[in-house]
């Protein structure tokens, strides 16, 4: 994937970026115009710039386009109207309940892993499966912040002990590379071109297909004191959340692909 010029939202028409979503959504100016009790004809004149949409008018066409939380700013501010999703630090006060609901969770799944990330994989909270799985990553890695593309990726983290570290690594390369067409995030950008590039430990490399794997998606196949570790990963984000923070919240638990790893976390992790 080619690093390309992040263009400020400023610097870019309203008309523009709303066709952009639209071509993005594969849906027709009528089509969107019907979502949004609107016309095509009024559509067109926001897109060419012949027509200045009002702040409700934007909000409607962003909610019918689904586009992310920060993205809606973007389109605000291109329209010439102030953002109106804040984008609240984590340790904010106003977080308290939300980062405690988290912790609960993230014990509430243990023995299991779990980990909360933000829009750039830096790790707000996880869980002792987590902890368990960390033995052996480089000290630099798990200073704060830490970031689990990093963790996982860097030939000094995670990255010699996965069994089918090609397959993983492409996956998760896969996953930014999806965020990066829909977010302009200098951040996730400077990442994703990061951790593309750590090279791949030699030798010892298992392709998934080498191995008893469940069928119906990629595992994690890590090792861990002598023993290979199987796991499927899920992800959840929040519903309909008004601040950019959360809406870029992802919790990733790590279900046992197993029973043989089922039980050796229950005894890892009393």
């Amino acid at each position: 994937m080619t690093t390309a010029a992040v263009c400020p939202p400023e610097a870019m028409g309203v008309g523009r970026l709303l066709r952009e979503w639209r071509d993005r959504r594969r849906i027709s100016q009528l089509e969107l115009a019907l979502r949004a009790d609107s016309s095509a004809r009024h559509i067109s004149f926001i897109e060419t710039g012949r027509s200045r949409p009002s702040q409700e008018m934007v909000l409607r066409l962003a909610e019918h386009l689904d586009v992310p939380v920060r993205e809606r700013n973007a389109l605000l501010i291109s329209a010439g109207f102030a953002p109106v999703f804040p984008e609240t630090p984590m340790d904010d006060p106003s977080m308290d309940a939300l980062r405690a609901g988290m912790e609960r969770l993230l014990t509430g799944f243990e023995p299991f892993p779990a980990l909360v990330v933000d829009g750039t994989y830096h790790v707000q909270a996880a869980n002792r499966g987590i902890a368990m799985l960390l033995a052996g990553v480089d000290e630099d890695l798990l200073r704060p912040p830490l970031n689990a593309m990093r963790i996982t990726l860097h030939p000094a983290g995670l990255a010699p002990r996965i069994r089918n570290l090609p397959e993983w690594r492409g996956h998760l390369l896969a996953q930014m590379e999806r965020q990066l067409a829909l977010l302009r995030s200098a951040p996730l950008r400077a990442l994703y071109d990061e951790v593309s590039g750590y090279p791949l430990p030699g030798g010892g490399r298992e392709p998934v297909a080498g191995g008893e794997h469940p069928r119906f998606a990629l595992p994690l196949r890590i090792e861990h004191e002598g023993a290979v570790l199987s796991f499927i990963s899920t992800m959840t984000t929040f519903n309909t959340p008004m601040d950019v923070t959360v809406s870029e919240l992802a919790v990733e638990t790590f279900l046992p692909a197993d029973a043989e790893t089922a039980a050796r976390l229950r005894k890892l992790v009393p």
